[in-house]
Parts: C-alpha cells; structure tokens; sequence
C-alpha cells in the first residue's frame, strides 16, 4: 500500500489561511468526525435511549478500538483498551507495576512529560517507601540498576523531540530486573511504534494529539500478554470487573485487559476516534515515517539557513527524532504568539521552546516553507517585539 496524502490532507476540516503544525498538542477535526458524532448523538442516543449500551456496541467500544489503535503501535490484538485520561492510564501502570516489583526506586527522566513525574511522586507519597529518581535522558540507560522497580519513561521528549531507543532500555531494564512503562503520547499516530518488539511491560498514550480524537479525547492502556492475566489493576473500577452487572460486593478483575478499563467509556469522544481512525486505514506507517523525515529536515535546513538566532534543540539525526522540531530563543513566547498572528499555529514551551510538530496526514511541503519565510520574516523585522505578544495566556 502506498499512502497518498493528498488524499489524507483531504480528509481533515483545515481552517483556510492557517499552516497547522500544532498537531503534537491538539490534532485538528478530522471531517467525517462530526458526523460520526451527531450519528452517534441523534441515532443512538437519541433514538435507542440506555439501549445503546448493547444495540451500539457501546460497552465493547474500548475495546475495539483499543484494537484499532493495537495496529499502530505494535501491539498484539486485544492486548490495548481505552478510557479515561492519560494521566490516569499512567497511574494505573505505574501502581500495577510497583504492586509487581517490590523494589524502591522508580526511575524516569528529566525529560519526562511533568504529569507523568506528578503522578509518580504523587503515588510515593500515598504508597510512602518508594521514591522518584530522575537522570538527564542521554544517561537513563545506565541509570537502570538493581535497585528499580519500573522504568517510566516518555518515548519522545515532547520539549525536544528527542526519541528514546525503546528496544534497547527495555532490554536494560528486563536485564536488571525491571519492568518498564512507555508513554506513548508523541509516538503514536507520529511514526511505526513496535510496543510488542521493544519489549515494553506497559504503554500508555493518549488520541488527541496525531491520532485526532479531539480534545479531552480518551486515552488507551496496553498490558504485554505476558502480564495480562496476573497484572492488578490498582484502580478497581466496576467496568474491568470479572462480570460488572452481577453487581458483586467484591472486586474481581476482569480477563486480561478488561481489567483496565475503570469507569463508563466516553462514547461521544469515542466515535470522534473512530472516524478519525478510518483515516489510517489507508496509511501505510513506512511512508508516514519517511514523509516525517522529509517535512522535518526541510524545516530544519530552513530555519537554520533563514534565523541563525534561533538554537536548534531537536537532534539532527533523524532516527533519534519523533515527528517535530523544536528550538529555543529567549523570547520564544513572544516569537510564537506572533508568528500565531501571522498564521502560522506552533506553540511554546517553557522555559524557551519555540515547538513545530509536523503530520504528514495534512502538512505539506509549501506549508513547511511558507512556515520558514514567515518566521524569518518576524525574526529579522523584529515583529514579535510588541507588547500583545508578550502577555501569557493560560495556555501555551
């Protein structure tokens, strides 16, 4: 199959006059979603009432599309599952994993997504003998020792774009006897993820960001088939029950990973999903990856050759990036905001991360140097010096 992205670009609901390369944080509205959503709306809901639960398969919608998105990471069928937030599946796979290793030390980096880091120091301090260690990301590797209990580790730094080498921390890891965590949330949908060949004990991610759920979309928990039947659940909602409309007073987890899930599935954030999954059915992820590589190494040598000012921070070798560059200039903020102004949507980091995120489902090649000449053109004026560009906004 060879993915042609013309067709893809099509696909999606893109506001005219915007160069969208914000798809890390937020993917924009894939165009059949809203019909999806008022389908789901208007028909199910509205026609079927408490039926859709079983007429519309609503209660096993987890699941089937925890196996459409299985195929974009890697994993094996009916070893994914969605529902709630992200942070929750984090917490979630970092307390079965402690519940698995009674060692002290869980071990992460200092590029780590911060919510990750919250709720693992937010579990050692409900949990009280178990501690947070955290090392620069070039030196987690060897930081893996006797001592840890699981490895928490986001997959591409989403300040640098750096990417981790699942494989071989995972094999450090297993070495030393631990089990490792993958946050997924700048992989998947970004290039071919392999959770099943990289030998991760636990994934996690979230949809909204390359895999267009819309925002607040649900997020997906995979368990590896060697874990799925012994893993405990640690957060033990009624719908990863053994059989949850028997209504027993106690606990018993579900078979593999139906243990997972915790509370009512978000339907409406679910068909949203599905529809923009229909999209990846005709992508090949060889090309999306090669594409990825394109987009971001013309971008690179643009910007570079265009604003000397600014500092490249994504690593130029193209195996050790996801799918966005970043670079850093003291007044990133205010960089941003106008370039934001002038149509061009990235977004910013703190302390001083200038953040491109680039999908190649919709951004093209005349995006990625109309994107260079309108940031030089700001950079070399000065335009982004004004006083409107300089005020936070709550969101970055």
């Amino acid at each position: 199959m060879t993915t042609d992205f013309t067709k893809t670009r099509a696909m999606f609901d893109l506001p005219p006059g915007v160069i969208y390369l914000d798809g890390n944080s937020l993917g924009p509205l894939p165009r059949a979603a809203a019909l999806r959503v008022a389908q789901t709306v208007t028909a199910e809901w509205g026609q079927m009432l408490i039926g859709g639960w079983n007429k519309a398969g609503w209660m096993d919608q987890p699941s089937r599309v925890g196996d459409r998105i299985a195929r974009l990471i890697g994993a094996e069928p009916g070893h994914v599952v969605m529902g709630d937030t992200l942070s929750i599946k984090v917490y979630q796979a970092l307390a079965s994993s402690l519940q698995m290793n009674p060692r002290r030390v869980i071990l992460s980096d200092t590029g780590n997504f911060p919510s990750d880091l919250y709720m693992a120091q937010g579990l050692c301090q409900t949990l009280g003998d178990r501690d947070l260690v955290t090392v620069a990301p070039e030196a987690l590797l060897e930081a893996i020792d006797e001592t840890v209990a699981v490895v928490l580790v986001t997959e591409v730094d989403y300040r640098t774009g750096r990417r981790h080498d699942m494989a071989a921390l995972s094999a450090r890891a297993h070495d030393k006897g631990a089990l490792i965590i993958w946050d997924l949330a700048h992989s998947a949908g970004a290039f071919r993820v392999d959770v099943a060949k990289g030998g991760a004990d636990f994934a996690v991610g979230c949809s909204y960001k390359y895999l267009n759920s819309g925002p607040g979309g649900p997020a997906f928990i995979y368990v590896a088939p060697r874990h799925a039947e012994t893993a405990p659940p640690a957060l033990s909602g009624w719908l990863g029950h053994e059989a949850p409309f028997a209504f027993d007073r106690d606990y018993r987890p579900g078979r593999g990973i139906e243990r997972m899930r915790v509370g009512t599935p978000p339907v409406l954030q679910l068909a949203a999903l599905e529809a923009a999954l229909d999209i990846w059915d005709a992508v090949d992820l060889d090309d999306l990856r090669a594409r990825s590589l394109d987009l971001t190494d013309r971008f690179i040598a643009g910007v570079e050759a265009a604003c000397p000012m600014l500092t490249l921070v994504t690593p130029r070798d193209p195996q050790a990036r996801g799918s966005q560059v970043s670079f850093a200039h003291p007044e990133g903020y205010a960089i941003m905001q106008a370039l934001i102004a002038a149509g061009v949507v990235g977004d910013f980091r703190a302390p001083d991360i200038l953040r491109f995120g680039f999908t190649p489902l919709y951004t093209t090649f005349d995006e990625v140097d109309a994107a260079v000449a309108i940031l030089a053109r700001i950079m070399t004026t000065g335009a982004w010096d004004q006083p409107q560009f300089k005020t936070r906004a709550k969101v970055t």
